[in-house]
């Protein structure tokens, strides 16, 4: 009560104060009728001296500093909140160890690379230890590419076992790996090596995918075991359905045939188990994973009503990730989801980049895949020009009608197999192509046959990719003659001479985030 406020006449001092009583109805009139009710300003009729004006005054100031203490503690809850979330993040800035990165043509479009980090730290003894495994690794590498207008996205999901090139990279002691030709998630483990170094894990991956695929990233986000259980647990677990049941004894996982609500534990185990789900392979594991995140983007929406438990995932989340300081903490990624609140879902489409057994190339490797081509080359120039991938993308084109000798080309040997080169270019001499120049390339475990072209030379690289059977196209910058990278895979999955050899058939299978995880 204000100190300065008359105390109003029979009310007792502790009374609190309430809403204003109705006037009571005037009394019957005998005579002809009073003055109306409304008699302008002033107090109302029967009111006696202060006592109703000073209770009006009382619940109006009460009111008004429940609704400044509301509104004060809401502006403060969310700040604490922001800042809370926002101190969870782990930023870091890689940009002084990537080197030179590929052009980036569609500046308003997002590639962003998505790392699932196995780490072992503080991580529960099913999953291994830290004393066991001294470095982090990655189990799940994903490039979600965000469209310039907003309107669609495509995520692509890489093997962990894509039989790739990989760069020099900067490891934990400081010093560099020496370049290697290896599964591509060894690229995050060399980062790691030497004490867990998150960040240099992260680099070394961002260089090896843009080095094969010309894709430039622009930011990426790491997601830890912890975090990704703990962001199940926060929304009430994610529905799943499986229709056979479950015994996978390396993560604890036992479902039945049918539908499930899993918890983080399971959640966990679902994404993660491998052996003793469907065939066994890492591609099939890819496709759960690839369902599973779209159950749980869906039960997220589902729990945007209730506060508690959309604070409870955030904070698991922010605690789970590892981020780029150029995403701008909080605030950007509040910015990036809100750039895409008109999304459809059927407009997000998820897909496992296309690839074959490497045992096509090496029949001991029973273990690694290689990426299909030309397809896969088709589907980074999508990635970079900013066009959806379809399977209408991917069908092969005819050769462009142009001669073979207005095709000027080196030849480099990167295969390992000494004279390549010239046999190689031999046959293309043959065939009518100019051929400037043989030698050996600055590698010689080079993967994959490549043909690398500058801007304006896409009819003749695609011309020599006719000839070349499975080799791959890759578009750099400057100027020059068309190359021709020989790697371990000609005489196998590439080739020159007659489409005659059976090709490795595209694996693209495409889903979207609509569709249901049973289908």
């Amino acid at each position: 009560m204000d100190a300065a406020e008359p105390e109003a006449p029979g009310t007792p001092a502790s009374e609190a104060p309430g809403p204003p009583q109705a006037a009571a109805p005037p009394p019957p009139q005998n005579g002809p009728p009073g003055p109306p009710l409304d008699e302008g300003p002033g107090p109302p009729r029967n009111a006696g001296p202060g006592k109703r004006p000073g209770r009006r005054k009382k619940i109006l100031a009460w009111t008004a500093g429940v609704m400044a203490v509301i509104v004060v503690v809401g502006v403060l809850g969310a700040y604490f909140v922001y800042r809370h979330l926002n101190a969870n993040l782990h930023q870091v800035n890689i940009s002084g160890v990537l080197g030179s990165q590929p052009v980036d043509l569609h500046p308003q479009a997002e590639n962003i690379l998505v790392l699932g980090s196995d780490t072992r730290i503080g991580q529960a003894r099913r999953y291994g230890n830290s004393a066991e495994l001294n470095t982090d690794h990655s189990d799940t590498l994903l490039i979600v590419h965000i469209a310039a207008d907003r309107k669609w996205a495509d995520i692509m999901s890489i093997p962990r076992d894509s039989w790739v090139n990989i760069p020099a990279c900067l490891m934990g002691n400081g010093q560099a790996s020496s370049a290697t030709t290896f599964k591509i998630n060894e690229a995050f483990t060399l980062g790691n090596l030497y004490g867990n170094k998150t960040a240099l894990g992260v680099a070394c991956t961002v260089k090896t995918v843009e080095a094969d695929t010309g894709i430039r990233i622009d930011h990426f986000v790491v997601v830890n075991f912890t975090g990704f259980r703990d962001m199940v647990n926060a929304v009430g677990g994610v529905p799943e359905c499986n229709t056979t049941p479950i015994n996978d004894p390396k993560s604890g996982l036992h479902l039945s045939a049918g539908h499930h609500l899993l918890n983080g534990r399971q959640a966990l185990g679902y994404v993660r188990a491998r052996y003793t789900l469907g065939d066994g392979s890492d591609l099939e594991r890819i496709g759960r994973q690839q369902a599973f995140m779209s159950s749980l983007v869906d039960r997220v929406k589902s729990r945007l009503l209730n506060p508690v438990a959309i604070y409870h995932f955030l904070d698991a989340a922010t605690k789970s990730l590892t981020i780029d300081s150029g995403l701008g903490g909080i605030r950007g990624l509040y910015d990036l989801v809100a750039s895409l609140k008109s999304l459809p879902p059927s407009q997000v489409t998820f897909f496992t980049l296309p690839t074959y057994p490497r045992s096509y190339v090496d029949p001991a490797d029973t273990a690694d895949v290689m990426w299909t081509q030309p397809e896969d080359s088709a589907i980074f120039q999508a990635f970079r020009d900013d066009v959806p991938v379809s399977k209408a993308l991917l069908k092969r084109q005819p050769a462009p009608r142009i001669s073979p000798a207005s095709v000027t080309l080196n030849v480099l040997n990167g295969s390992g197999a000494g004279g390549l080169e010239y046999t190689v270019a031999a046959v293309l001499q043959q065939d009518g192509f100019r051929v400037h120049r043989t030698g050996s390339a600055a590698s010689q475990t080079v993967t994959q046959t490549l043909i690398r072209y500058h801007a304006g030379q896409e009819e003749q690289a695609s011309l020599l990719a006719a000839k070349v059977h499975g080799a791959a196209l890759q578009e750099v910058p400057g100027t020059g003659q068309v190359t021709l990278l020989l790697g371990s895979n000609y005489g196998s999955t590439a080739y020159t001479g007659p489409a005659t050899t059976p090709e490795p058939a595209s694996s693209f299978a495409p889903r979207t985030a609509s569709q249901n995880i049973c289908t």
